[in-house]
């Protein structure tokens, strides 16, 4: 892995909280919560890591921007950043899987969906399979659902790059990365360039990224893509070299109603500060508008808490620690801490106030 010195920053100014689970193949999953309002669950693309994309120049204003916006959950995929690396299957069924354990185990009941890139897949079958649990879906940079076919020239080209990631992907030297970083971001400057060079091999081994990558290009989801009922934004990049524009002209036509806005830049990832970027985040935030109200005027209450979400609540009312939680119920302080994260997700509070805010919140319902 590459060390964090090269990734120097100063101290992250958000709280962000990290957690784990398992998806029903034992695969652990890494998932983080950060930002307030209504929930906004992101199967984001496979290069990812949960903790070092906060020092990014790549990804860091798709947090801050969104966490103004929404309560922002993402996981690193299975095989990539701080999710298990020893991994078999990288299907389409085994991250959908991925997907609903990250749901269930925070209890979300409804939320809006974010796909980006190689995650819009994985957004689409969870909106496929769970029409009922998405209020609205969010498509950014969307594969088109059918499977890749490689023939003359383009299977030569994919083996070139399938044989440059098996060669170079975990080698010191960025130079076969360089060829990708080109690829996702070429208006990219150079620190921009180098970061992303540096992702790549910290967020996965060369094995996972072929294996997923091979994966990818089987997805299959074509023909379900009308059973899509959520509303649904395709933001696409008109020069974008990973997933074409094509790409989303295909999935706006299959899924009903969908609304596709076209965006000026030739990188797969926005970077911040091109007038794509202001887009993105104008058409993002407009469309989750009803979410937002929805959850400002809900004022969500202690009821939608579990009962052992009740009795840690009502004992920080009463002034206990977690550590003496922890003792009156006989759980751990790990488990008490992720009670207290699902009741501040639940009852839409953060920051460092808080516990403070949810034990009024269980005061006044009381």
């Amino acid at each position: 892995m590459v060390s964090a010195a090269r990734f120097a920053q100063p101290p992250v100014p958000v709280h962000q909280d990290i957690r784990f689970c398992r998806s029903p193949d034992g695969t652990r999953l890494a998932y983080a919560v950060h930002g307030s309002g209504p929930p906004l669950v992101v199967a984001s693309c496979w290069l990812s890591h949960l903790q070092y994309d906060w020092q990014s120049p790549v990804w860091r204003h798709f947090l801050d921007e969104l966490g103004a916006i929404a309560t922002v959950i993402r996981y690193d995929e299975r095989g990539f950043g701080l999710s298990d690396w020893e991994v078999q299957d990288f299907s389409l069924a085994a991250r959908q899987a991925d997907l609903e354990t990250v749901v269930e185990s925070l209890g979300l009941e409804r939320f809006a969906l974010l796909g980006m890139s190689g995650g819009s897949a994985v957004a689409m079958a969870y909106a496929i399979a769970h029409p009922e649990n998405v209020t609205r879906l969010v498509l950014y940079g969307t594969v088109c659902g059918e499977p890749v076919v490689h023939e003359g020239e383009g299977l030569a080209e994919e083996e070139t790059y399938r044989s440059m990631i098996r060669v170079g992907w975990a080698k010191d030297d960025p130079v076969f990365r360089r060829v990708f970083t080109t690829r996702f971001i070429p208006g990219a400057d150079e620190q921009q360039m180098r970061w992303f060079d540096d992702l790549q091999r910290m967020s996965t081994s060369p094995k996972n990224a072929v294996a997923s990558r091979i994966a990818r290009q089987a997805v299959d989801i074509v023909a379900d893509l009308p059973r899509i009922t959520a509303p649904t934004l395709i933001l696409q990049a008109t020069g974008d070299q990973s997933t074409t524009f094509d790409n989303a002209v295909t999935v706006s036509g299959l899924i009903p109603g969908a609304r596709l806005v076209a965006m000026d830049s030739q990188n797969h990832i926005l970077l911040a500060g091109e007038p794509a970027w202001a887009t993105f985040m104008a058409e993002v935030r407009e469309f989750l508008g009803p979410d937002q109200r929805s959850w400002a005027s809900d004022d969500p209450s202690t009821e939608s808490l579990s009962p052992r979400e009740l009795d840690v609540l009502h004992l920080c009312a009463e002034g206990k620690t977690n550590d003496e939680i922890a003792t009156a119920l006989t759980l751990s302080p790990r488990t008490v801490e992720r009670h207290l994260s699902n009741i501040y997700l639940k009852l839409g509070v953060s920051g460092s106030a808080a516990r403070t805010a949810a034990v009024a919140r269980y005061l006044r319902d009381r």
